[in-house]
């Protein structure tokens, strides 16, 4: 009976701490992971179709290191994901308007 008193009490501060933990820190991780990826595929997909310049060279145009950051593009779409496409946006190219943010 001592065991089990004890297995859940262990089981409710794991519980407590680990919300302690998304609320005070990974929660404001991942909606940053959020607009930052948001952010640079719009960037990425207007400088490639509307500047018309190389993925290298967009890279450079961010203030802050986006190493983590992965870009691809299809000609159309631009995706930016991070934490291995846990966290991803895309923005979508139209000749004559740009580009926009794919929401889903």
């Amino acid at each position: 009976m001592k065991l089990v008193k004890a297995l859940l009490v262990v089981m409710a501060v794991t519980v407590v701490l680990g919300g302690l933990v998304w609320h005070f820190w990974l929660k404001g991780q991942v909606e940053f992971a959020e607009v930052s990826t948001a952010y640079g595929a719009k960037m990425v997909c207007s400088c490639l179709h509307v500047a018309e310049r190389g993925l290298e060279s967009c890279k450079t145009d961010f203030t802050s290191d986006v190493s983590a950051v992965t870009f691809t593009d299809d000609g159309q779409v631009t995706r930016a994901s991070v934490l291995g496409g846990l966290v991803k946006s895309e923005a979508r190219f139209d000749p004559g308007l740009g580009c926009t943010l794919v929401t889903s």
